[in-house]
């Protein structure tokens, strides 16, 4: 049984600064699944934040994180990294960690196999 355990949530101030992490436990690699991040925040929809494909390390990356939050992985591909910088008050949400098939994860949320149980992340001005 895949577990997604998440862990680097908390308060900050805008400018700052966060890293979550994410290890999926029970996983075995495949080459054809990517892992990624979602957030949703008090009264929106939940939102693709990026992701990364596994196999060629190709990553997607919501508009409004572009050039502030950088999306990774280790080695062993099994954990999935968001450091995230120059945090602004919309970034406010709970953060999800995703693993799912295909390369396009971000843009197609139906291929999403495991969610993990979500960090909040809050950022005051």
């Amino acid at each position: 049984q895949v577990q997604l355990v998440e862990s680097g949530g908390g308060s900050v101030q805008a400018g700052g600064s966060l890293r979550l992490s994410c290890a999926a436990s029970g996983y075995t690699y495949r080459n054809t699944d990517s892992m990624g991040w979602f957030r949703q925040a008090p009264g929106k929809e939940r939102e693709a934040v990026a992701c990364i494909h596994k196999s060629d390390g190709r990553t997607s990356y919501v508009d409004s994180v572009r050039g502030r939050f950088t999306v990774s992985q280790d080695s062993a591909k099994t954990s999935v990294y968001l450091q995230m910088n120059s945090l602004k008050p919309e970034d406010t949400a709970t953060y999800y960690c995703v693993l799912g098939y295909g390369v396009t994860l971000c843009q197609n949320p139906e291929r999403i196999e495991k969610w993990g149980q979500g960090t909040q992340v809050t950022v005051s001005s």
